[in-house]
């Protein structure tokens, strides 16, 4: 009678080739996943959308003129944490309590092939959000953009979802799914407004002022003023403390993930 040694019945390492197939797959049905979920992309889309038309375009252009290109970086930051925030913790969340995340863990997959999937959803997210911003910026508001700003912002925006991705993964360990919805927007919509996305920090009372550096959306929008323009100094400052946080935020939401699954 036939038996398996203990090295055939284990299953062969992925090679390099089969792995990143692995990784592409997962990304695309991931991509594809939130892509058909219109509960999902149109309110993530046309949210920060409608708010730049209201405030730039309706309000913003008579009281200064600055004012639409202003907005433009500050809806653009408000606009990349949304996917971070909902569509990796939410998400993260609700698979934790209907067992996907347990199915996941049990394919043949890379490990972090599930959560790169997520930031890779993140990012390409918010790339659409900075292109419709852009769109109506130039096109309604008539806001002067350079090719150069245009690039600078984009990219801004993109990477400037990584931070949120992190935010997002910690939450997700840290929440039930059914009270993901309403804790997320619990920090979403005062961190967008503490961190002076809705106004400038000058019209805020000053302890606003001084708390605004401890959320990483004020450093994004600092990043996003410069790209459009404005005066704000280095930004080393901001992309240290941005990376210092993501970097922070996903090692202890990786221990959470490993510790309590």
């Amino acid at each position: 009678m036939h038996t398996l040694s203990p090295a055939s019945s284990v299953p062969a390492a992925m090679n390099g080739r089969r792995m990143l197939g692995a990784y592409l797959q997962e990304i695309r049905a991931e991509c594809l996943r939130y892509l058909r979920s219109p509960g999902f992309v149109l309110p993530t889309m046309l949210f920060p959308a409608v708010f730049y038309l209201m405030f730039a375009v309706v309000i913003g252009k008579s009281n200064s003129p600055d004012a639409p290109r202003f907005l433009l970086a500050a809806y653009s930051t408000f606009g990349v944490m949304a996917p971070g925030l909902f569509g990796f913790g939410m998400s993260l969340a609700l698979e934790r309590d209907n067992g996907l995340l347990t199915l996941k863990r049990a394919l043949p997959m890379p490990p972090a092939a599930y959560l790169l999937a997520k930031m890779v959803m993140a990012m390409l997210m918010a790339l659409m959000i900075a292109v419709l911003l852009q769109l109506l910026a130039v096109l309604v508001a008539h806001v002067p953009l350079q090719a150069g700003q245009v690039l600078h912002l984009t990219l801004v925006c993109v990477i400037g979802a990584l931070p949120f991705c992190a935010l997002g993964l910690l939450l997700g360990t840290l929440i039930k799914g059914e009270a993901a919805p309403a804790v997320i927007n619990m920090l979403y919509l005062p961190m967008a407004f503490l961190s002076g996305l809705w106004f400038p920090l000058s019209m805020l009372p000053a302890l606003i002022r001084n708390l605004a550096p401890i959320w990483p959306s004020h450093h994004l929008n600092m990043l996003a003023l410069a790209a459009v323009g404005f005066d704000t100094g280095s930004a080393w400052p901001h992309v240290l403390w941005l990376l210092v946080f993501t970097v922070a935020v996903t090692a202890l939401a990786a221990w959470r993930l490993r510790r309590h699954g």
